[in-house]
Formats: structure tokens, C-alpha cells, sequence
């Protein structure tokens, strides 16, 4: 594996939040899954920095979605994980629980 072939941790909890929202995914409701889950408060501007990054790797795929009057006629973007997106997290699933394996939980000193 090359070293783009890695995802980072937020990379990963941004990933499993779409996988989690599956068609209610967009920035408000992938931020709110984040708070939720992890207990992280991130800004918007770094869901939609990650998103966009991962975008161009081909990890996520996006849509606009229908434009509505209280959004003053645009639609919400919504994301996806693409199929390149879903062996990401495999892989990286695959390589920490290779590297837990054997180990006491909580590790130990």
C-alpha cells in the first residue's frame, strides 16, 4: 500500500458517518454524527475540507440535491461513500485490528 492508500482518523469517522446517515448525508447531518458519535465538536469547514478532498481520491461521491425556498433556492449537497471509499475503510478496519490483535484492552503500560 502506498502512503495515499491510508486514511486518516478523521478521514475514517467522516467515512463511517456516511455510511450511518446512507441517504441523509450532507454537511449539517454528518457534523451533528460526529458530535453524536464520537464526541467531537469539528467546524463545518473541516467536514466539507475532508469531503472535498476525499471527493477528488474518489472515496465519496456528492449531489445537489432539489433547491428549496428556505435555503434561498439551492439544494443541500448530500455525499456518499463510492465504492473506492468502502475498500478505504476496509483496508484500514483490517490494519488496526491487526495491530490490536493480542493485545489487553485498555493497553497497559
Amino acid at each position: 500500500m502506498s502512503r495515499n492508500d491510508y486514511l486518516g482518523a478523521f478521514e475514517q469517522i467522516v467515512l463511517l458517518a456516511l455510511v450511518r446517515l446512507r441517504n441523509n448525508a450532507y454537511g449539517v447531518t454528518i457534523r451533528r454524527e460526529i458530535a453524536e458519535r464520537a464526541g467531537r465538536d469539528v467546524s463545518i469547514g473541516a467536514i466539507y475540507t475532508t469531503l472535498e478532498r476525499m471527493e477528488r481520491k474518489g472515496l465519496v461521491t456528492s449531489f445537489r440535491g432539489e433547491p428549496t425556498p428556505e435555503r434561498g433556492g439551492r439544494g443541500k449537497r448530500y455525499y456518499a461513500i463510492a465504492a473506492p471509499g468502502v475498500a478505504a475503510l476496509n483496508r484500514s478496519r483490517d490494519v488496526i485490528d491487526r495491530m490490536w490483535d493480542g493485545l489487553g484492552a485498555p493497553v497497559e503500560a
